[in-house]
């Protein structure tokens, strides 16, 4: 009789596969559906005034992030898992990169829900006109978008070593291994850039073109390769440990 000692590569690359489906869903939802719909940039009053007509549905974003968090849990979970074979310390490193970028990520969603309350009203800002209220609003929304952006250092720098692993493994197509590191990359010096640069601005849409085009290539790439081969190039590699052991 054989029993299972723990999860299969091909359970793990099919969890990281379907987790990264959830995510994208949930961030069309979330970000692009929601975020992107009510907050208006440079305009604190005009912001405070979509989230208080459109609480629940803020509400729901707030919801989605938070699931977009736990779910990261799971993918660097799995991908450990799955990775684990082509080198213990570096599949270790891209986990916790990853870890490090939810831990970082999970503030953001705070000053959202400090968005939501102070859009909405109530005993917890009686003491601040609605002036106050309107600065308070897109400043813990600014927070939101810098506290994302600093942790997509962590995300970016996992993308990396995800990709350094893929090229040094040979377990995946090179090319995917390259275009990961590029995304991490982009993500990187996209970050420094809104830090460093004062007129970032004018540079802005190359940058959003450079990084959504990196990301969602490689990224989406990436999910079919996990969902179709990735179990079938890690069983192939030399040394393995066996998942079934006799009993």
């Amino acid at each position: 009789m054989t029993i299972r000692t723990d999860l299969s590569p091909r359970s793990a690359a099919r969890l990281a596969g379907l987790g990264y489906i959830a995510i994208v869903l949930l961030a069309m939802g979330a970000n692009f559906l929601v975020r992107n719909q009510l907050v208006v940039p440079d305009d604190p009053a005009a912001t405070m005034a979509n989230i208080a007509e459109n609480a629940t549905t803020f509400r729901l974003g707030i919801a989605g992030f938070a699931a977009i968090a736990m779910i990261d849990i799971g993918i660097a979970w799995a991908l450990h898992v799955l990775l684990r074979s082509t080198g213990e310390r570096r599949s270790l490193l891209a986990a916790w990169l990853r870890l490090a970028y939810t831990v970082a990520f999970i503030p953001a969603i705070t000053f959202m829900h400090l968005a939501l309350q102070l859009a909405t009203g109530g005993d917890l800002v009686a003491g601040l006109d609605a002036g106050q209220r309107e600065a308070w609003t897109g400043l813990a929304m600014e927070a939101f978008d810098v506290t994302w952006l600093l942790a997509l250092v962590a995300f970016g720098l996992h993308l990396m070593v995800l990709g350094r692993i893929l090229v040094a493994s040979r377990v995946g197509p090179r090319v995917l291994g390259y275009g990961l590191g590029i995304a991490g990359v982009a993500y990187v010096a996209d970050t420094f850039a809104h830090l460093l640069l004062a007129n970032y601005a004018d540079f802005g849409g190359a940058f959003l073109a450079i990084v959504a085009t990196a990301s969602i290539v490689t990224e989406v790439w990436f999910t079919v390769w996990l969902l179709t081969r990735a179990p079938r190039a890690v069983a192939a590699l030399p040394g393995r440990e066996p998942d079934l052991v006799a009993a």
